[in-house]
């Protein structure tokens, strides 16, 4: 797997330090803040579990920093768990030891984090503790004394605030002087009663005094987690994020649609060479630029889910869940990583790594490719749009968000009811107990909200510069040769266009496989635009952009809802009609046109049977249920 940065270029004199602790416990941000965000990551050889790694430098020393995955302690009971405890032991091939830890705890759960300091200390590298959340720890009533915790551990610990980035340079000057670490006279006990009694002796040195509950926390936990209120407030919230994604993004799609169509008159108008200046309006404005009308809606997805987990709804989404999960064999672990899909397939199967249970584990990765992604939503809101009119309003709610909510429910759902039958046939087997740590609410901070958004967003736009663009530009050459320059002599334009694209390379391919896709409304431009789909599902949108520039340039949107079928019995009639769309969005829910998705799945389940069972089998699924959709869409039509 690639690595998602590439610059700058980690270079160091041989020291590495690494950056261990749980989940939540602002081991990321410190990472963010101690590195600047210049980072690499990286797989660890063999393995498709993630190692991010940094520098940091004072101009003469430097010293190599890498954020391992969170753990709750060096005995693992998942993927993520067991890569940690192996680098630290120095078991993965072509590793070494670090040559120091930094142990990130919260001040909050002090107690309980200090059994992951243990473990850091006992595997004989040099330590030094980070406490987080000592602001937070002091709004609840606590106190802790930092020298007094350093003195009781034997190790130095820097205090930092990571979401405001204080305490960090102090922390970076340590770090450049890990050398001079002080280290324990005596190490923490192994047995499990001494080293709970080690645990109280520490808090006593430190004063430390616990924490109080957040009130206000616990009052919105009341609702939010209630087993009926909790679920309204859920729907409540999906029906928001969807109604905010279409209405808000609106505006804004509509000007990248003007700015995209002057470019293409502007292309038409100082361009001479025809071959030229139809590569440029059709296959890289009509193409490339049908997909990124639609950044708007991706990057408000992407702020919306970074907002939902800054403020720590989505961890308490995944508690609520997990009663519904129970009927589908999986638990709340299983909801985070199917949530966390909704971005890309590819990070959600990789996210399964946390999950304890093989089985759970395989279960997941197998029904992720059914939740709605980024890459499915340009493809639902050109249908959309086109299926329903956009002042259309149930209530003060409007259709056409609805029914992209009704698009996410019926992925969502059905990824549940094939988790089901897995779990009942291939995939049996006993429950591992669910548990999810809550994090307090907190507003999140533009920094960590706009690092969220921004590598999504920005993986989004490397994508449709490479793989987008290059399935593009083949599709372009297919739909436009041969030219048929003989038997265009005296057109005009658009209708010389429309003549080489129905007789083009393109059309050929279409017409052979029309016959399996002809029974769901589809004729031959639809099918090339699903076979260019299999690179990435944005294509599909490319190429009906390509065959709407073609038509009719200006407009690209009417040309779409304008297309009539070119041959057989119904030549002339309409293609775009509402059992075509229907049947479409149908498809796109069900089947899995995404190879990257099938490269995961093969790289984490170690075997090509999973994912070759996941694409025949969502293949075949998508084209029966599109089938049935068309057919009930045309009998309620012709009522």
């Amino acid at each position: 797997m690639s690595a998602c940065h590439t610059e700058p270029r980690v270079t160091t004199d041989g020291t590495s330090i690494a950056i261990v602790g749980a989940p939540n416990t602002g081991k990321s941000s410190v990472f963010n803040h101690l590195t600047g965000l210049r980072v690499r990551t990286a797989n660890y050889p063999g393995v498709t579990v993630t190692r991010t790694s940094g520098l940091v430098s004072d101009g003469e020393r430097r010293v190599s920093i890498v954020d391992l995955p969170g753990t709750y302690g060096l005995d693992p009971v998942s993927p993520d768990e067991e890569i940690v405890a192996d680098h630290l032991a120095g078991r993965l091939p072509g590793e070494v030891v670090p040559d120091a830890l930094l142990v990130v705890v919260d001040a909050t759960t002090l107690r309980r984090t200090l059994g992951l300091v243990a473990q850091a200390q006992r595997t004989g590298i040099p330590c030094a503790v980070v406490l987080t959340m000592t602001d937070e720890l002091g709004r609840r009533g606590g106190a802790v004394d930092p020298e007094g915790l350093s003195a009781a551990l034997g190790v130095p610990v820097k205090v930092v605030i990571g979401h405001r980035g204080r305490g960090v340079g102090a922390l970076r000057a340590s770090l450049l002087t890990w050398t001079e670490w002080a280290s324990p006279v005596i190490l923490p006990p192994e047995d499990e009663e001494g080293c709970a009694a080690w645990a109280t002796s520490v808090l006593d040195r430190a004063r430390y005094r616990p924490a109080g509950p957040p009130m206000a926390t616990d009052r919105i936990d009341q609702v939010l987690l209630h087993p009926v209120w909790g679920l309204v407030a859920f729907a409540g919230v999906m029906t928001a994020f969807f109604q905010t994604i279409f209405v808000v993004a609106a505006p804004v799609q509509g000007l990248i649609e003007t700015l995209f169509a002057w470019l293409g008159r502007l292309a038409a108008t100082h361009i001479d060479q025809p071959v030229v200046a139809d590569f440029v309006d059709r296959a890289l404005i009509g193409g490339i630029g049908g997909v990124l009308v639609f950044i708007p809606q991706i990057a408000l997805l992407f702020v919306l889910l970074a907002l939902l987990e800054g403020v720590g709804y989505l961890a308490r989404a995944a508690v609520l869940m997990d009663r519904i999960m129970a009927l589908s064999g999986l638990d709340g672990r299983a909801f985070v990583a199917m949530l966390s899909s909704v971005a890309c397939a590819v990070p959600g199967i990789m996210s399964t790594r946390t999950m304890p249970s093989s089985r759970d584990r395989l279960a997941t990765m197998l029904v992720i490719p059914l939740m709605p992604c980024s890459a499915r939503m340009p493809v639902y809101v050109l249908l959309v749009a086109m299926l329903v009119p956009a002042e259309g309003t149930v209530g003060p709610l409007s259709a056409q968000g609805l029914a992209m909510l009704a698009l996410y429910v019926l992925g969502a759902a059905s990824a549940m009811g094939v988790a089901s039958l897995l779990s009942a046939t291939l995939l049996r087997g006993g429950v591992v107990p669910f548990y999810l740590e809550l994090p307090p609410y907190r507003v999140p901070t533009p920094r960590s909200v706009g690092g969220q958004v921004w590598t999504p967003a920005k993986h989004f736009l490397r994508k449709t510069g490479t793989i987008i663009l290059g399935a593009t530009v083949v599709l372009w050459a297919l739909m436009s040769f041969p030219t048929r320059a003989a038997e265009t002599e005296g057109m005009g334009d658009a209708q010389a266009t429309a003549y080489v694209l129905d007789h083009s390379y393109a059309a050929d391919v279409g017409r052979a496989v029309e016959p399996v896709f002809e029974p769901l409304g589809f004729d031959w431009r639809i099918d090339v635009g699903l076979i260019g789909a299999m690179a990435a599902r944005e294509v599909f949108v490319a190429t009906l952009g390509q065959v709407a520039a073609a038509e009719n340039p200006e407009d690209p949107q009417a040309a779409l809802e304008g297309l009539t079928r070119t041959s057989g019995e119904d030549a002339g009639q309409p293609l775009f009609t509402a059992p075509t769309m229907v049947a479409l969005l149908v498809f796109f829910v069900y089947a899995l046109q995404c190879v990257s998705t099938l490269v995961t799945l093969r790289r984490e389940s170690n075997s090509w049977r999973w994912p070759a069972l996941a694409f025949v089998t969502y293949g075949a699924l998508a084209w029966v249920l599109a089938w049935v959709a068309h057919a009930i869409t045309v009998a309620i039509v012709s009522t």
